[in-house]
């Protein structure tokens, strides 16, 4: 530490130059790869509907249309039948078929009347391209460009789930330098409010700058070799520019703090990175170790947040233990502008007004630490009272804005046609069409599957099924069922996506039923199903690694073995009330006055949750570390438990309620976005970092300390051995 400060501070303008051409380096690589960043990446590749989907395309010439393309004529007097209309939408087709390999490209004027609207003024092709999620996604930002728009005497739009993608990167991509043109003017007022000084308020900014941009940077070149999850980099973003001013603050504070008393600009730098900078550096650790548990899940989508969020974060450290002392160096005095805000450990007091609400909630929990206990529990349990109810889905067309192109498409879609939107399940049986015995066990199965409750009709090589009686199919375009070793058989189910536990009962029920070979099964309902389970059976790896990583990292922090257990008892139970709020605003539709316009589909997004959560977590283990330094301090100083909690709450509230004033209003860009996975990301965290620090830190944790008493700093005299040794406490 001695040769750091000493390095730094002898070669701080070095340090500074190079910082700034590393970020100029920095800006132009991001800004060459940023369009390498992609949507998508929800499914396991691994999962067996993946593979269904991909039989499908390649043997049948079937399964779910990557894209579909609305055609209408420009000429209200015409429809699609009229010549120069046909002409235009067999051209169409024509270049859908040769934009990418294909394994179908469909519509009415190759013959299949499905594809017209009833009304005959609009009509779609169909398109399903071959190979994996990057090929297909190529493909598509291939086609769009070359088909939409007004294309002669039409008018073209797309839809279906690869638009939809595309549409969710591009808007993405808006609102990550939409979301930065709003916080960062909010951000920097509130940072000379907070210091009373613009120069201290523009060294966060610095750090900020520094990390995002290298993040980016990084990102955009892992991009080049795999795919990338676009919103990697918008919550990357809005982590990284939370955690430069939460650092920052911290050790901007301290250092002010220390000039403050006395100490000449060395000695305060010194001071301030053996104190301040060491609990920066744990709390990225220990938010690394909260982000790492998301790379368990066999998902491109979290994988990649993790990633971009554990460069971030450890960036931000970086750049607070580097760049910043070294500016800190070079300003010295400069910033010395009387008492810091929110006074860290040995600092004056705060404003009157301030001090005396946080030394009343001290006294308050000290007074009756049961009653706040039991009544903060209470509000905590009843705001996750909803989360019981929760259904997860993927997030569909309807996460975009409801001005969007794509958006406007699939609404004319779903509306003229109908049966594209139909639930559907494709079940392929590999082998099921060699010799006659197994041909008609195939139609055996197909009627059991009929009878299914929530099916409404089998089709396949033998003919249509319902409710185990023949059907006659209704007219349409001839479809392969077999391909003379397999065969596959389509299942369509009763109703719509409305409910879609209905539906994965309806799947469980169709895996339930013999059949004459290993079957799979595709379409969304089962990716759905397959992506669900792969979660829910990562999970329990996710939290046992988070659980421990954080007790080993408390404990070496405070030397108790209670403390966190209860930081880990106390962090579940707010997580629990941010999902049961999530679930009331964006599943059920409430309060979209105040978080903004979206279209409730009585659904959660699936990967989000999991997302704040690891986020949040790693977050609130920030403030708690603060906390605990403070309690810590001034319980082995004052050796009275309850003076020394009271102490520690009017010392640190403060300063921990303007670090996460501050992280609000970063995540306030995304929640302010139009995407909803954005917004509940958005959302998300600020009602979880509200909790956090409210609720949690000042009222509840010190509750359950004043009535643990003086076992909060016990352990076994092993670990207490082992922590007098190998403990990072800030000094």
């Amino acid at each position: 530490m001695n040769s750091m400060f000493e390095f730094l501070r002898a070669r701080a303008r070095a340090v500074l130059a190079v910082t700034a051409l590393c970020v100029l380096l920095s800006a132009l690589i991001a800004a060459m790869t940023s369009d390498r960043l992609v949507a998508g990446g929800m499914h396991p590749a691994s999962a067996a509907s993946v593979e269904a989907e991909r039989t499908l395309g390649a043997k049948f010439a079937a399964g779910r249309p990557d894209v579909i393309l609305l055609v209408e004529p420009r000429d209200k007097k015409d429809s699609v039948r009229t010549p120069a209309v046909a002409t235009a939408g067999k051209a169409l087709a024509r270049t859908a078929r040769r934009t990418a390999p294909a394994d179908y490209v469909s519509s009415f004027w190759g013959g299949d009347p499905a594809l017209r609207a009833r009304d005959g003024r609009s009509a779609v092709i169909v398109a399903k391209f071959r190979g994996g999620e990057e090929q297909v996604r190529e493909a598509v930002e291939r086609l769009l460009p070359s088909v939409l728009g007004r294309r002669g005497p039409v008018t073209v739009s797309a839809a279906g789930p690869s638009a939809v993608l595309d549409a969710l990167q591009e808007q993405s991509h808006r609102d990550l330098v939409r979301a930065e043109l709003l916080t960062a003017p909010l951000v920097l007022l509130l940072l000379i409010v907070v210091f009373r000084s613009l120069l201290a308020a523009l060294l966060p900014v610095l750090v900020g700058v520094v990390s995002v941009t290298a993040t980016s940077a990084l990102l955009g070149t892992l991009a080049t070799v795999t795919p990338v999850s676009v919103f990697a980099l918008n919550i990357a973003s809005a982590l990284g520019f939370g955690l430069a001013v939460d650092y920052s603050l911290f050790m901007v504070t301290r250092f002010r703090s220390e000039l403050d008393s006395g100490a000449a600009p060395a000695a305060a730098l010194r001071t301030t990175m053996a104190t301040a900078g060491r609990t920066v550096a744990y709390s990225a650790v220990a938010v690394s170790l909260s982000l790492a548990a998301l790379l368990v899940f066999p998902t491109m989508f979290l994988r990649t947040v993790a990633c971009g969020g554990i460069i971030v974060t450890l960036l931000s450290a970086l750049a607070t233990g580097v760049v910043l002392p070294a500016a800190l160096a070079l300003l010295g005095r400069r910033l010395h502008t009387g008492t810091a805000p929110g006074a860290s450990l040995g600092n004056k007091p705060v404003k009157k007004a301030t001090n005396w609400i946080w030394s009343s909630s001290a006294r308050l929990v000290r007074r009756a630490p049961a009653l706040v206990a039991v009544a903060v529990t209470a509000l905590l349990v009843a705001l996750a009272a909803p989360f019981p109810a929760v259904s997860f889905d993927f997030p569909d067309d309807r996460a975009l804005p409801a001005g969007s192109a794509v958006r406007a498409a699939s609404d004319r879609v779903r509306q003229d046609f109908p049966q594209l939107f139909v639930e559907r399940i494709a079940v392929v049986l590999p082998g099921a069409a060699d010799g006659q015995r197994t041909r008609a066990d195939t139609e055996e199965y197909a009627r059991s599957l009929s009878r299914v409750p929530g099916v409404r009709q089998v089709e396949g090589a033998a003919g249509a099924y319902a409710r185990g009686e023949r059907q006659r199919p209704a007219p349409s375009v001839p479809r392969s069922f077999t391909n003379g070793s397999d065969t596959w058989l389509d299942v369509t189910l009763a109703g719509d996506r409305s409910d879609g536990d209905r539906e994965l009962r309806s799947l469980e029920a169709l895996r339930d039923v013999p059949a004459p070979v290993p079957p799979l099964m595709g379409g969304d309902v089962s990716l759905l199903d397959d992506t669900r389970s792969a979660l829910a059976d990562r999970l329990p790896i996710a939290v046992v690694w988070v659980a421990l990583s954080m007790f080993v990292l408390l404990f070496a922090f405070t030397g108790s073995v209670l403390v966190p257990l209860k930081a880990l008892l106390l962090t579940g139970l707010s997580m629990t009330a941010a999902l049961g709020a999530m679930v009331y605003i964006f599943q059920d539709g409430h309060l979209q006055g105040l978080v903004g316009s979206f279209t409730p589909v009585g659904a959660t997004d699936i990967m989000m949750p999991i997302l704040v959560i690891a986020i949040a977590f790693g977050l609130s283990m920030d403030y708690e570390v603060f906390l605990l330094s403070a309690f810590r301090e001034s319980y082995f100083a004052l050796g009275d438990n309850s003076a020394a909690i009271e102490a520690a709450v009017r010392r640190t509230a403060p300063l921990i309620t303007s670090a996460a004033a501050l992280i609000i209003v970063v995540f306030l860009g995304q929640a302010s976005s139009p995407v909803v996975p954005l917004k509940i990301v958005g959302v998300g965290m600020v009602v979880t970092i509200l909790l956090d620090v409210t609720v949690i830190r000042i009222l509840l944790a010190p509750a359950l300390m004043h009535l643990a008493g003086r076992t909060n700093w016990w352990a076994p005299a092993p670990l207490a051995r082992l922590h007098a040794r190998y403990g990072i406490a800030e000094s």
